[in-house]
């Protein structure tokens, strides 16, 4: 069977992109789900979400793979009918009482990597109560990998393929709980503040510092296996995973589209070191950490951390402006530039705040009170603002952001 490519979702915008991208989407809803800062999705949504999902062939599954406590009890179970009402397809999950919840009430449910599964008892385990797949631990080898699934009757396994990788064993860290002194905060209850991702000094027992090589020593960098997607199929791997459930929306399309050809590639028989080439470089335009291999093929060493501290990819995206109208007969939105300056030819984004705007696409005219012009005035000043009138691709709505897409210094392509 040919493996499934599954993307991150938060919102109805990254929904969007992906359709007839994927096989799947993974998403949560405002409670119980490992990405609580995400925009998710509401509760009163799911029969919506499973609807799109599967008008446009993907399968949704809901995460709710926390940790449970006893006051959360009766929310899970009443969280977890309401999405087999809904008609969602599977169900993330971590907790023993949530794999109950979901045996009770005969909705499909997946082990969440929370689980750490690293061996094939394990695996066995979680086969035999009913799990249809297993969200593997981050911390085994393809070769692990491979054994585990040749192991297995029923259940298939999942991979991660790209994206944000913890310092901590799969995400089961109490650093961000410690560091604020609540189990609120913690990356177990999906409210990880990141500190490894912060500036550390090193200090020993008689106060000595240490700045140990650039003072982000636990930032490790982003998973990147693109290169490795027949490899990751003859191990046996069943579904791919795309992590990014905070990213923005032309960050989940970029990186699913990217994944979506080289699986495609290989089913044809037409996957190239030429085609890897281009991919890294799309790759590294959408937010990155650099790109690592993860414990794929070897345990992560110094050079799997980056000392940057956050996003060093090639293109940097800057808010722009905002609309202020939109003219339905012609096409027309009318942006207020507020920083920056638009020329005919820029890249653009229109994203909306609290709506389900989103699109890219290429500046092909701009007018100032009707008159046609190449370019904006360069706006510097607060004080500084000018009106422009956008020919647009799709529908846009008032007080819509408006982004451009510009390579950084240093990383614009060849002419």
């Amino acid at each position: 069977m040919p493996v499934e490519l599954l993307a991150p979702a938060q919102n109805f915008k990254s929904l969007k992109v992906v359709a007839g991208l994927v096989d799947a989407v993974y998403f949560g809803v405002e409670m119980l789900n490992m990405r609580m800062r995400a925009d998710n999705f509401r509760t009163e949504e799911l029969p919506q979400v499973a609807s799109f999902c599967h008008e446009h062939n993907m399968k949704a599954y809901l995460a709710t793979n926390v940790i449970l406590y006893n006051q959360e009890l009766s929310e899970a179970a009443e969280l977890i009918q309401k999405a087999h009402v809904a008609g969602i397809d599977a169900v993330i999950v971590h907790d023993m009482a949530a794999i109950g919840m979901c045996k009770d009430v005969g909705i499909p449910f997946h082990i969440s990597t929370q689980a750490s599964i690293s061996n094939i008892k394990a695996a066995q385990y979680y086969e035999n109560l009913g799990a249809e797949r297993f969200i593997l631990a981050r911390e085994l080898s393809l070769v692990q990998i491979a054994e585990i699934r040749k192991g297995l009757l029923r259940a298939k396994v999942e991979c991660f393929v790209h994206g944000a990788q913890c310092t901590s064993i799969s995400g089961r860290c109490y650093f961000s709980a410690d560091v604020c002194g609540t189990p609120e905060n913690s990356a177990n209850r999906g409210r990880c503040i990141q500190p490894c991702r912060r500036q550390w000094t090193l200090t020993d027992e008689e106060g000595n510092e240490f700045d140990y090589d650039g003072f982000h020593f636990l930032n490790a960098k982003d998973l990147c296996m693109i290169e490795y997607i027949p490899e990751m199929i003859a191990a046996g791997v069943d579904a791919f995973k795309i992590e990014g459930r905070m990213r923005r929306p032309d960050y989940i399309e970029t990186v699913t589209r990217c994944y979506r050809e080289a699986i495609d590639s290989c089913s044809a028989g037409t996957f190239t070191t030429e085609k890897v080439d281009a991919w890294l470089v799309q790759l590294k335009q959408v937010y990155n950490r650099g790109f690592s291999t993860g414990f794929y093929f070897n345990r992560p060493t110094e050079k799997d951390i980056i000392h940057a501290r956050g996003n060093v990819s090639s293109i940097f995206r800057q808010e722009i402006g905002i609309v202020i109208a939109y003219f339905r007969d012609s096409n027309v939105a009318e942006v207020l530039v507020t920083q920056g300056q638009l020329k005919v030819g820029d890249e653009i984004c229109f994203e909306g705040v609290n709506t389900d705007t989103y699109f890219k696409q290429e500046v092909r005219s701009l007018h100032i009170k009707r008159l046609p012009i190449t370019e904006t005035p360069h706006i510097k000043g607060h004080d500084q603002k000018v009106a422009v009138g956008i020919q647009v691709d799709q529908p846009v709505k008032k007080n819509d952001r408006v982004y451009k897409f510009t390579f950084r210094e240093g990383n614009a392509p060849p002419a």
